[in-house]
Order: structure tokens, then sequence, then C-alpha cells
């Protein structure tokens, strides 16, 4: 039984490609949006925000 040598340097370089295009498509994700898509998202957002604090059974207060 025999296993098969493997460069070191190769998958090293390997895994680093395999990263980086990891990274890039998670930044495409979150910074390739237009500015139309973003504004949509946070109107979204404080939309759910209005809807959850209009159910509140008490309105938050600030302590002093």
């Amino acid at each position: 039984m025999s296993a098969t040598p493997i460069n070191l340097n190769r998958a090293r370089k390997a895994k680093a490609r395999r990263d980086a295009k990891m990274l890039a498509a998670e930044n495409r994700a979150s910074f390739g949006r237009t500015k139309a898509e973003k504004t949509a998202a946070q109107a979204e957002a404080d939309r759910l925000a209005r809807a959850v604090e209009g159910h509140r059974r008490e309105p938050q207060t600030s302590k002093p």
C-alpha cells in the first residue's frame, strides 16, 4: 500500500485560491448591489422595525 505523494506548495496555493474565490463571492454579494437595491433593503428593514415597535405591549423607555 503506497500513497501517492503530493506537492505541498501546490496544495497550499490551491487552498489559497479556493479561499480567495470564496471571499470574492461573499464580497460580491454584500458590496455588489446597486444604490436602489441598498435603499430598498434599508426601507424594508425600517418598515419591519416600525411594525415590531408598533406591536410592543409597553413602549420602550430609556433609563436616565
